[in-house]
């Protein structure tokens, strides 16, 4: 771990890391609210529009394991500076940009410094805070981080379109890059896989294409339709790319990911946790912020402010939740936040025109509360299954479930709600009588429905927008339901899957220091290698433990004439010899090189 300019301030690293991360967060929601604002000034078409927002989301996913995997090989903390400094590079570049299809690749940039520096937040936090509780309490702030960002977009961009230009949503992405750069360099230590093994070039190829596939499919998929041959298309392929991934990993010498660590029930329940909150959390936020922009007729500012409980009650839950578990254990918490979540949106999916704001601020709150107790937990749980050195590609994996939950969770609430209020117009007299060309604009959205309303004489005007109102309320309540669903489902499945507690390995000693080491924090043997042993890293020595088939009395004498006795050969690393090729330390104890215990 090299040293900063100023040592032995981890919480100040933190904090640090914590900027970095919620400034990419914030970018994931704060364009949304500048959508009407970006199709007036660039000109911008639907389709244009979609993709100036997932341009980000799709590159940033399709690289974030690479990233990962190579953050840890060359040094976190500088691939961290060198991200923020492409982050802040692209985002002037893109406020400065006046043409749609520019601003998309100016997005796609910012999606690639995005992807270096997410996954080295959560691995610096990992090797900083070693000490399991305190990492714990760190994730909690980290996760905290991440769900108010994602939270708190919406209002940061509404502030600014009030006051300045559209190119200050990226603009402002600036001066917090440069301030989280100096505070690296004075505050974080950097940190890399010891072992230094060569690039996995063919795993770093294949994870990009497969995830990139899929998380495409994903977003096109309302628009080509979900059974069409096209989404099923994008789908096999991203499998059999994620596939051939495995497969290659599973054959490598040094592999960027142990595939076999999915195996791991954290690993895996934390995965699916991670999943689940985001496609709920980013559902939830697609459906409710138009609520307020077209139904309360909130502006962009005002519907970001009326989105802070869910933030406020993310930062909390994030911090209550490690201390709960460390109480109650991993699996009640995560799956209890996932259910309160549940029970929040369910109850959201009551409101009308009529609800107060006090009403669903309450809704907000507690929907916000189960996921701040389901993000920190689910999060640790995923890299308390890896070992330190593949902290950046364990962090790597974490941030793909949430990108890819985030782009689900759009797509699917987004196609649900659109199909329900398609349908309600479809059906009603009212809307029948209009004329084609105006029907189908109304059931492409609500806001093209106020449009064609604006044109209409008052009486019928009024009728009809009461029938919209209807409809897209008949929409919100079933995608609201759909989200609890999808919840209820993932919190059942993880009661089942995800253990309360991490299993207890043993403390490998050596005269200086100790330090604990996981089988699956160790280059790639084989499954049969490490499934279920401690293995003992290179140079460092342990206690010496009764060997099978010791007699009392026999066996010190045997060492000191040189002698062992007969024993079963045991597994490690290289074959053990007859003899232990003890020595005695400092302490007095006779060590054993390289050994691992059945």
């Amino acid at each position: 771990m090299r040293t900063p300019v100023v040592k032995g301030h981890p919480i100040a690293a933190l904090v640090v890391i914590s900027l970095s991360v919620f400034v990419i967060s914030v970018d994931a929601t704060i364009v949304n609210v500048a959508l009407p604002t970006l199709s007036r000034e660039l000109n911008a078409d639907t389709a244009q529009l979609q993709w100036i927002v997932d341009a980000y989301t799709l590159v940033m996913s399709g690289l974030l394991l690479s990233a990962g995997s190579l953050s840890d090989r060359y040094g976190r903390r500088g691939w961290l500076s060198g991200g923020l400094a492409l982050f802040a590079i692209t985002s002037a570049v893109a406020a400065q940009l006046n043409s749609a299809n520019a601003l998309i690749a100016g997005r796609a940039a910012m999606g690639v410094g995005a992807a270096v520096i997410f996954p080295t937040t959560l691995g610096l936090i990992t090797n900083i805070f070693t000490d399991p509780v305190n990492r714990a309490k760190a994730i909690g702030v980290w996760a905290g981080m991440v769900g108010v960002g994602v939270a708190a977009g919406p209002m940061a961009g509404g502030w600014l379109l009030e006051h300045y230009r559209w190119g200050s949503i990226f603009l402002v992405n600036v001066p917090v890059a440069a301030v989280a750069i100096i505070g690296g360099v004075l505050v974080v230590p950097t940190s890399r896989d010891p072992a230094a093994p060569p690039v996995d070039v063919p795993g770093l190829l294949l994870s990009a294409i497969g995830v990139t596939a899929v998380v495409h499919t994903v977003i096109e998929a309302p628009n080509w339709g979900w059974t069409s041959t096209r989404t099923a298309a994008g789908f096999a392929a991203g499998a059999v790319v994620l596939t051939g991934f495995a497969l290659w990993e599973r054959r490598v010498n040094h592999p960027m990911l142990h595939v076999s660590v999915f195996a791991n029930r954290r690993f895996s329940g934390g995965s699916l946790a991670v999943t689940a909150g985001f496609l709920t959390l980013f559902g939830f936020i697609f459906v409710i912020t138009q609520y307020f922009q077209f139904i309360k007729a909130y502006s962009a500012f005002e519907t970001g402010v009326r989105l802070l409980p869910v933030a406020a009650a993310i930062a909390v839950g994030s911090v209550l939740g490690p201390r709960l578990v460390e109480k109650i254990g991993s699996t009640t918490v995560v799956a209890g936040g996932l259910a309160i979540f549940a029970m929040g949106l369910s109850w959201a999916s009551t409101a009308d025109a009529g609800t107060p704001y006090l009403q669903i601020a309450m809704q907000m709150l507690l929907l916000g509360g189960g996921l701040g107790f389901t993000f920190s937990p689910a999060t640790e749980a995923i890299m308390g299954s890896l070992g330190a050195d593949q902290a950046g590609v364990g962090s790597a994996v974490n941030d793909t479930t949430r990108e890819l939950g985030g782009a689900l969770g759009v797509a699917i609430v987004g196609s649900v709600f659109a199909s329900v209020y398609a349908a309600r117009l479809a059906s009603s007299p009212v809307i029948s009588a209009l004329p084609a060309q105006s029907r189908s604009t109304m059931q492409g959205s609500m806001a093209a429905a106020e449009q064609v309303i604006k044109q209409l004489p008052t009486g019928l005007a009024a009728t009809v927008r009461s029938t919209v109102t209807a409809a897209f309320l008949d929409g919100l309540q079933v995608g609201s339901l759909v989200c609890a669903g999808l919840a209820l489902g993932a919190a059942a499945v993880v009661a089942v899957l995800l253990p309360p507690r991490a299993r207890q390995t043993a403390t490998v000693t050596s005269v200086d220091k100790p330090e604990e080491v996981r089988a699956s924090a160790t280059p790639n043997r084989g499954a049969a290698a490490t499934k279920g042993r401690i293995l003992h890293p290179r140079g460092w020595v342990a206690p010496a433990l009764p060997r099978r088939g010791h007699r009392p009395g026999v066996g010190a004498d045997a060492h000191r004439a040189g002698t062992c006795m007969p024993r079963r050969p045991a597994s490690s690393i290289s074959p053990a010899s007859s003899c232990s090729n003890a020595r005695t330390t400092r302490s007095g104890v006779a060590p054993i090189r390289r050994r691992l215990y059945p």
